[in-house]
């Protein structure tokens, strides 16, 4: 029997990444003893998904991030320099990864250390702990690719690779490493020499082809059988209504804008709008805005199980969160992505390049995009037979289940070496 160390942000979206925890679930069904690491906010999630919970004090991520201010009056190159510093003090501030790294050394050598740590595409501090406690370390969930070429950079990802390249030098300082578990090009990362699972095909990353490392493993996946009956409100809504899932995650939940305009959209073209809005708590005001502003038939929650609504939905629009678009790629559903960060730009541009859907900007949405986009979609069969070819072409890649195997073969190797 192995032990595996799974370690992540305290964000429900950073314990998935299209299979992550589904992974853990297939490795604990074999027989090996799974903990999973992390702060209190997810220990809920993961005890009802029966895994071991560990809390931590720090891990690492910065959550939430401080109030961005009012960057309307800064000039262009100022307002994206704070942007991306504000995503780089998420992943890489120097004292709270270094706690949080230190916390999960000091656990190691207490005599409870794993056989191998599989992490979070960005929990720096796993990255430090597998090195210092000299175990494999696999990233769940992320692509490694090859060092960027820095006379391509803009000046700001210059800076900021400069910015970052001085912090993981000072945790590697404290902790006497070398930095085996990152990447040494002009933008540092999280990077296994051993693995990186993929939960999607390799022909979705397309676009970066020439720089994806051979350490990686794409096992695409399929949708879940969920465990509980469907919800009294899903089974409420006529079985040949179609559906429209709607939503933006478990981050970025303060547009309600979006969720109006896309709710509308959906009723103009006889979907059922399912709206999903998270659990960050609205103020009563703006909650009796939103719901003033859907139509009659939308049904507004905190939370949905994927593989209850989209068996039901012919059209998804979100944010290109990993988890969201992962689990709409496996059913087969055309999606409108809208995105508002980080990688989800990414995840919006394959979208497009796989036909399976469209990447629309904030601009497009305040232009009616959202309508015009979604009956787009809902008429053109190409795309919708695109979508369930690449939903079959997932399910080949045998998920979370080969997932899980890959592991094993990985920490075998490690121990042989």
């Amino acid at each position: 029997m192995a032990d595996f160390w799974f370690v992540s942000a305290p964000l429900p979206g950073h314990l998935d990444w299209g299979g992550l925890l589904r992974t853990a679930q297939a490795l604990r069904a074999r027989g090996h003893r799974v903990s999973w690491l992390s702060g209190p906010q997810v220990e809920r999630a993961l005890t009802r998904a029966g895994l071991d919970f560990i809390p931590l004090k720090e891990t690492g991520w910065l959550w939430p991030p401080p109030p961005l201010p009012d960057v309307s009056q800064l000039p262009p190159q100022e307002a994206v320099m704070l942007r991306y510093r504000r995503a780089l003090d998420t992943w890489l501030s120097v004292d709270q990864v270094g706690a949080a790294a230190e916390e999960l050394i000091e656990r190691g050598r207490n005599g409870d250390a794993p056989d191998m740590i599989v992490a979070d595409p960005f929990l720096s501090a796993a990255a430090l702990a597998a090195e210092a406690l000299d175990l494999p370390l696999v990233v769940g969930g992320w692509p490694a690719q090859a060092e960027l070429d820095e006379e391509r950079l803009l000046a700001v990802q210059k800076t900021l690779g400069a910015d970052s390249r001085a912090r993981l030098q000072q945790l590697l300082e404290r902790f006497a490493l070398q930095g085996l578990n990152f990447s040494r090009g002009p933008t540092p990362s999280v990077l296994s020499p051993l693995l990186h699972l993929c939960f999607f095909t390799e022909d979705w990353y397309a676009e970066e082809r020439g720089s994806l490392l051979p350490q990686n493993a794409y096992v695409g996946g399929a949708p879940a059988t969920p465990e509980e009956d469907p919800p009294h409100w899903l089974t409420a809504i006529p079985a040949d209504a179609p559906l429209a899932l709607i939503t933006l995650g478990t981050t970025f939940t303060g547009d309600l804008g979006f969720f109006s305009w896309a709710a509308q959209a959906a009723a103009r073209l006889n979907l059922v709008p399912i709206v999903v809005i998270g659990w960050h708590p609205l103020p009563p005001e703006r909650k009796a805005e939103l719901i003033e502003a859907l139509p009659a038939r939308a049904r507004l929650l905190n939370w949905v199980d994927f593989h209850h609504v989209l068996p039901r939905a012919r059209l998804a629009i979100h944010h290109g969160g990993m988890g969201t678009t992962h689990a709409v790629l496996v059913h087969g559903v055309p999606q409108l992505v809208v995105p508002h960060a980080a990688d989800q730009r990414a995840q919006a541009r394959r979208v497009s390049q796989a036909k399976v859907g469209l990447n629309l900007t904030a601009h497009d949405v305040r232009n009616g995009a959202l309508f015009t986009g979604a009956r787009a979609l809902l008429n053109d069969t190409q795309v919708q037979q695109r979508a369930r070819d690449l939903a079959t072409e997932m399910a080949g890649g045998g998920g979370p289940q080969r997932a899980s195997g890959l592991l094993l073969d990985a920490l075998a190797r490690s121990q042989a070496s």
